[in-house]
């Protein structure tokens, strides 16, 4: 996005929360690949995308930093949980303090391992599921969450543009992931779907 215009935007819309605007600053000083952080805009839109879904059970997959399960338990109503997955351990302590540090602490659930390995020891129905791991991985995690997301809920997949690569040839491994993901989700009739250019692309699927 051209950054007149996001900066633009950014000054239309809910302010960055102070526990928020640290957690990113610090992902940025202490983290490799600080990019992958969602950031205000797409955080409001989390936030903004539950309240309207009104969710009570809350799965993610790929917890990074923790600033988009923040987002989406900013948006809960109470006695709602979230359920964040992250294979990366060496972030865990960091991602805790974070949680600790928020409002929003007692809906959040953090989980470090595999998903392939947590998601059986945490089955149920979900209401909302945000995708944002591996990429190579998506229709994996697409095909085992969607039998456990209850009819008339979400799947949130973020990065479905992925730089711009989904239309400009690029054959490695992630790009080829996101390509199987998209082309599968837009011919699956189980679901609807619509995908947003914002920032690296963000798919909302519907189950009927």
């Amino acid at each position: 996005m051209e950054s007149t215009l996001e900066e633009y935007i950014l000054g239309h819309i809910d302010p960055e929360p102070a526990h928020l605007k640290k957690l990113n600053r610090d992902t940025h000083v202490t983290c490799l690949y600080a990019n992958m952080c969602s950031g205000h805009l797409q955080g409001r839109l989390l936030k903004m995308l539950t309240r309207m879904i009104k969710p009570k059970r809350v799965l993610e997959l790929g917890t990074f930093t923790g600033y988009s399960a923040l987002c989406l338990a900013e948006g809960l109503e109470s006695g709602a949980e979230v359920h964040t997955i992250e294979i990366n351990d060496e972030l865990e302590e960091f991602i805790r303090s974070h949680i600790d540090d928020s409002p929003c602490r007692d809906r959040i659930h953090l989980h470090i391992g595999d998903a392939s390995e947590i998601l059986p020891t945490i089955t149920d129905e979900w209401d909302l599921v945000f995708i944002d791991a591996n990429k190579r991985r998506y229709l994996e995690y697409y095909t085992a969450v969607l039998p456990h997301v209850k009819q008339g809920g979400f799947i949130i997949a973020d990065n479905t543009l992925w730089y711009g690569k989904v239309t400009d040839g690029s054959h490695d491994a992630q790009t080829a992931g996101i390509l199987e993901f998209n082309d599968y989700v837009a011919a699956d009739p189980r679901v609807e779907k619509v995908m947003i250019p914002l920032r690296d692309g963000l798919t909302i699927i519907y189950k009927k």
